[in-house]
């Protein structure tokens, strides 16, 4: 079986390769600006020398950012706290392999750019609670009218219908930012982009993740051998089980989002038992890795706001941190997957600052399979043109104060500790 599967990554090998235009960067002294008066800002707020060189130090670190044409919604805001209906963030993993040398391919030959990762973190405005919503490469979207990274003068057409994947290629992070903003129906003033290398790189910023493994890992496509048991995390090989697919569940970019979401949820237990959230010292070594491995929107460029949005979960209950999957099915012909109507619920959770729960007897069931993604039965999805069906709302019912999710919404608290369902190569 592992023969055949090299045999097929040969083949697939010779196959045409995606090409795309390289994203244009911004301005480097308009960066440098921006930086500098983050700088002066720190060190007139604070008045100490030592507050003033950790600041200078950190933007100097930064990389060219995106503007996402909202940040003046910030203008007079003081803090996150202060942010009406909360706090939202998208962050986007690309698989672009410029300037991550040659062990994830050839940046020459391999030039696609595709967001294969796509997370939405929302922080409530009392910060008592947050969503954590991930994408499907695969799922389909509509994308508005974007501006052109190469010229943002100009406009990009909309699209429809398109997997939502290949949206940071066409129209760049802004782009993907009004496309999920479109899918949701809120604002979304801050956003980042992380290669591969910066995956490893803020891993170790960390300290490194426990996971555990119910089963043997195997993937030759990443590199990722774990044996059952639990396993820290960090650099390299956290970045490889958070990209193994093949090694996961069935194989799908669905299994692979709950393996994903077994780290993260280890990620938030970690930084609350650590005192990392409290700790400013180990706060700036995270936010120094994050300006340098990350291409961040305008509204992050500020050191301290990056902070602030960190200290912001330092005492949110684990029990009401969710890390959702965004639920979908498969279209007919298979290959791609649309939203069911069971978004709407998680779009009603957002766009109210809800907390979310999750369906006991699925969660029960996600539980006692260690974390396979497969145990739910994927529901279908919405025929075309079918309306979302809402409950009838009663006017003498006080407002919720949390969201129940359907039984097809899948997913896990911070609190939950999961093992990741892993597949040997004899399995693939």
């Amino acid at each position: 079986m592992a023969e055949e599967l090299r045999s097929s990554r040969r083949a697939s090998a010779s196959a045409p390769i995606v090409r795309h235009g390289r994203l244009k960067r911004r301005s480097a002294w308009r960066t440098v600006g921006k930086a500098t008066a983050s700088v002066l800002a720190v060190a007139l707020v604070s008045g100490s020398a030592v507050a003033a060189y950790a600041a200078w130090d950190l933007a100097k670190t930064v990389k060219p950012t995106v503007t996402l044409g909202n940040e003046d919604v910030l203008e007079g805001v003081p803090d996150v706290g202060a942010m009406e209906g909360g706090l939202n963030m998208l962050i986007v993993g690309s698989d672009s392999r410029q300037g991550q040398g040659e062990a994830f391919g050839d940046p020459d030959e391999e030039t696609a750019v595709l967001n294969d990762v796509t997370m939405l973190l929302h922080i409530s405005e009392d910060h008592s609670n947050a969503s954590v919503v991930s994408f499907p490469r695969d799922m389909l979207v509509d994308v508005p009218e974007c501006a052109d990274p190469e010229d943002p003068s100009s406009t990009l057409y909309e699209q429809s219908g398109v997997k939502i994947n290949t949206v940071l290629s066409y129209g760049g992070l802004g782009c993907v930012v009004k496309t999920v903003e479109a899918e949701l129906g809120i604002p979304i003033l801050f956003a980042g982009v992380v290669q591969f290398m910066g995956v490893a790189g803020l891993s170790e910023a960390v300290g490194g993740v426990d996971v555990c493994v119910a089963e043997p890992i195997e993937d030759e496509y990443t590199g990722t051998f774990l044996e059952a048991g639990t396993h820290t995390l960090s650099g390299v090989a956290a970045l490889q089980f958070l990209r193994t697919r093949h090694g996961v569940g069935d194989g799908s970019d669905l299994a692979r989002i709950s393996n994903q979401q077994v780290f993260l949820s280890s990620l938030a237990r970690t930084l609350q038992s650590n005192g990392t959230l409290g700790d400013p010292v180990k706060l700036y070594s995270i936010a120094k890795a994050a300006l340098a491995n990350m291409q961040l929107s305008d509204s992050l460029l500020d050191p301290t706001r990056m902070i602030s949005i960190a200290k912001a979960l330092k005492d949110t209950d684990l029990n009401k941190i969710a890390f959702i999957q965004y639920p979908t099915a498969y279209v007919e012909g298979g290959g791609a997957v649309a939203p069911t109507s069971s978004a709407e619920y998680v779009r009603t959770a957002l766009q109210n600052d809800l907390p979310v729960t999750f369906d006991a007897t699925a969660q029960e069931s996600a539980f006692a399979s260690a974390g396979d993604p497969n145990v739910i039965p994927p529901a279908e999805a919405p025929a075309e043109g079918e309306p979302v069906a809402d409950a009838p709302a009663d006017p003498a019912a006080p407002a919720p104060t949390v969201e129940a999710l359907p039984s097809d919404v899948t997913g896990q608290t911070a609190a939950e500790t999961r093992c990741s369902a892993g597949r040997t190569l004899d399995d693939q």
